[in-house]
């Protein structure tokens, strides 16, 4: 008997050698079932092992696969799934589902071995119990039809003959894997108008052309029309049952083929999930929710590679903080709602009053910082006056009626040899200086102001 073992538990194949090699049993082993697929270990396995779990494919899939659609092939072929652990009550049912016929441990010794596989290897269904291979058989004359099915049935294949206008539903309901297809009932026209019609119905197999067909021409019209292989007349034993068997190899490699696919398209479409999960999750991290600015932990992220560009390549940047004048006022006169308005309004000033390539935050309650990337420190300070100034000349209407005249103060400094906590804290001082100063005014931190440069703002 030939044992077919895929799995990745190496340790368990040896056991497995040990067990059964002595008695005269072979035991071949694959990695995985496409590993299994390309050197044709299929081909004489009369029982097979197979990892429960498995990438690209599971145990379970692969037993569905050789039940369903394969079911002509494997059938009767035993296959028991490798568990890791003792089965539970979902594995029982997902392998009766699969129509499995048992686990074995992968930890099982040389004796469990014996005693679970031993009855199997000694007295597994005989070849002759297997089922029969339906091959459709279309436009042969009797006596080739004939000759045909008497050379394949003593190898498990059986020649079903419809009538031509019955072929299409009689293939819908054999799912042959194999056509033996004649031109004795109307040339080479009718075997034409046939391969079209079982192609419209979706239900076109491995078509193999039986006869002489010595034009050229027509040799391309059948072969763009479906035929995949044909043998000559007189017709020859060893060459038929070799096409069929080359054909029925090549319906299970396509059957493989669409697992393996659908296999990878579940995987991309998990991974784009994931990606599209990670990004909303990452906006979600680094948003503030009341004014979709970013916020602190984004502020904190950027400022650091910003240095850091600067440390490596003097990417010059400068850094922008702001805080609202009085805010403690508004929230005392009109509701903590109506500063969140107040709040809103702003982010969405400074948002539109910015390059794409610069980013806005909100650090605290009524704090804000501006990264502006690439930019001078002269450059900075004019966009901090501009910021100042929008909010300072447009009030805020309110739903009620009443208007807010806010204001705010900004701090600015440029890239300096300081670290990002260093940085934050010598700007702060600038902001500072600005409340300090009667608000509303833009401050340039010390160490960047320039001789004579004067704050800006009210004086």
């Amino acid at each position: 008997m030939n044992l077919l073992v895929i799995s990745r538990h190496d340790d368990l194949v040896e056991r497995l050698r040990m067990a059964f090699e002595g008695a005269g049993h072979r035991v071949r082993h694959a990695q995985d079932p496409l590993a299994a697929l390309a050197n044709d270990a299929w081909d004489e396995a009369h029982v097979l092992l197979v990892d429960a779990k498995g990438d690209p494919m599971d145990g379970y899939r692969l037993c569905r696969l050789l039940r369903g659609e394969s079911r002509i092939l494997f059938s009767n072929l035993p296959i028991f799934l490798v568990l890791d652990h003792p089965p539970q009550e979902e594995d029982l049912q997902a392998l009766q589902a699969v129509e499995g016929d048992g686990f074995i441990g992968s930890a099982y010794t040389i004796q469990q071995l014996l005693n679970h596989l031993g009855p199997v290897m000694a007295g597994a269904a005989s070849h002759d119990a297997a089922p029969r291979v339906p091959i459709l058989a279309l436009g042969l004359h009797a006596a080739l039809a004939q000759r045909t099915r008497d050379l394949l049935q003593h190898f498990h294949m059986e020649v079903h003959t419809p009538p031509l206008r019955n072929a299409a539903q009689a293939q819908q309901s054999l799912r042959a894997p194999v056509l033996l297809l004649g031109l004795s009932a109307g040339g080479v026209r009718t075997a034409l108008d046939l391969l079209a019609q079982l192609r419209e119905s979706g239900a076109l197999p491995y078509t193999i052309l039986l006869g002489q067909v010595k034009e050229e021409a027509v040799q391309r019209k059948l072969l763009l029309a479906g035929v995949s292989d044909w043998v000559g007349l007189p017709l020859s034993g060893p060459r038929l049952l070799h096409t069929c068997k080359r054909a029925m190899e090549w319906a299970h490699v396509k059957r493989i083929q669409v697992e393996y696919e659908s296999a990878i398209h579940d995987l991309r479409e998990r991974r784009s999930m994931l990606e599209i999960e990670a990004a909303a999750l990452r906006n979600e991290v680094l948003t503030d929710p009341l004014t979709g600015l970013l916020n602190r932990r984004a502020f904190d992220q950027n400022l650091e590679h910003a240095v850091h560009q600067w440390e490596r390549h003097r990417r010059s940047f400068v850094l922008l903080l702001g805080d609202v004048d009085h805010f403690k006022l508004i929230n005392d006169r009109f509701g903590h709602p109506v500063g969140d308005e107040v709040l809103q309004e702003m982010a969405a000033r400074i948002r539109s009053s910015l390059r794409r390539s610069d980013l806005a935050f909100r650090i605290g309650g009524e704090e804000f910082a501006v990264l502006l990337s690439e930019t001078t420190l002269k450059a900075g300070t004019e966009v901090a006056d501009k910021l100042r100034c929008r909010i300072d000349e447009e009030p805020f209407t309110l739903p009620g009626g009443q208007t807010i005249f806010p204001s705010i103060s900004f701090g600015v400094g440029g890239a300096m040899d300081l670290g990002p906590a260093e940085l934050v804290a010598t700007v702060d001082r600038a902001l500072y200086q600005a409340k300090a100063l009667g608000r509303n005014r833009v401050v340039v931190a010390e160490g960047d102001r320039p001789p004579g440069d004067r704050v800006s703002g009210d004086s």
